[in-house]
């Protein structure tokens, strides 16, 4: 089951699915979010929500984690695996609060995270917040490649390939591979690659940074020694000489 309010999603608005199986709550952020002008659909079953995104991926989608049919932290792992949907933000909503719970839910890609019981306010932001880091990942930079060995980073296309192949990246992760990249070997504190990679309104626990990070380095294979921990203090880009 789905709802639409006046059954009439806009092209021209960003489109948000919400999923999420207390329909009360479903509506109640369906209509803030129509007020801030964004063209939203909820979805209360896992299964269907899970369709729905993969037919006509949104531009952003809000995920309860605990969903009849599918939950959502499966529905989180199968959308970061189909390259139609792994660049589509995620936000979860939950119940859940300790700091496992949010680490399972960025492990699986979410790229922010609300225990409910939330503010809306708070909401609207943390949507503006994704959505702007979206639209600056897929168009700031037009034209623009960004090289280290193997790594090659296609701004405009929001590409990455390792030794010519493709390889698919989560927002953030991407985000976070082009901050490092671009530092050319400056350390970047964890508070600053949270600044640049998740904004100021993301959730952050001590480990945030870490899961998104152990995900990136997976992603590149042999490619991931140029992603090198400075213990105590952060991360930075890997000259040739360390990575040889």
């Amino acid at each position: 089951m789905a709802w639409r309010l006046g059954n009439m999603v806009s092209m021209s608005k960003p489109h948000i699915i919400i999923v999420e199986d207390e329909q009360d709550m479903a509506e109640l952020i369906a209509i803030r979010l129509q007020r801030e002008g964004y063209s939203v659909e909820a979805i209360f079953d896992g299964l269907e929500g899970l369709a729905k995104i993969r037919s006509a991926p949104p531009e952003l989608v809000l995920l309860d984690r605990m969903l009849p049919g599918m939950s959502g932290t499966e529905i989180a792992t199968e959308l970061r695996g189909d390259p139609r949907t792994v660049g589509v933000p995620i936000i979860m909503l939950t119940a859940k609060s300790e700091e496992s719970d949010i680490v399972v839910g960025l492990h699986v890609g979410a790229d922010d995270y609300m225990t409910k019981p939330f503010s809306m306010s708070v909401l609207v932001a943390r949507v503006a917040a994704v959505l702007r880091r979206s639209r600056d990942s897929s168009g700031g930079g037009a034209g623009k490649t960004l090289n280290v060995g193997p790594i090659c980073i296609d701004m405009e296309r929001h590409g990455v390939e390792v030794d010519g192949k493709k390889i698919t990246l989560t927002l953030t992760e991407f985000r976070l591979l082009v901050a490092i990249i671009s530092a050319r070997g400056r350390v970047l504190e964890r508070n600053r690659l949270i600044d640049e990679a998740l904004g100021i309104d993301a959730v952050v626990t001590d480990r945030t940074i870490d899961v998104h990070l152990a995900a990136l380095r997976k992603k590149l294979g042999s490619a991931r020694k140029y992603i090198q921990t400075v213990r105590g203090l952060g991360y930075k880009l890997a000259d040739e000489n360390e990575t040889a």
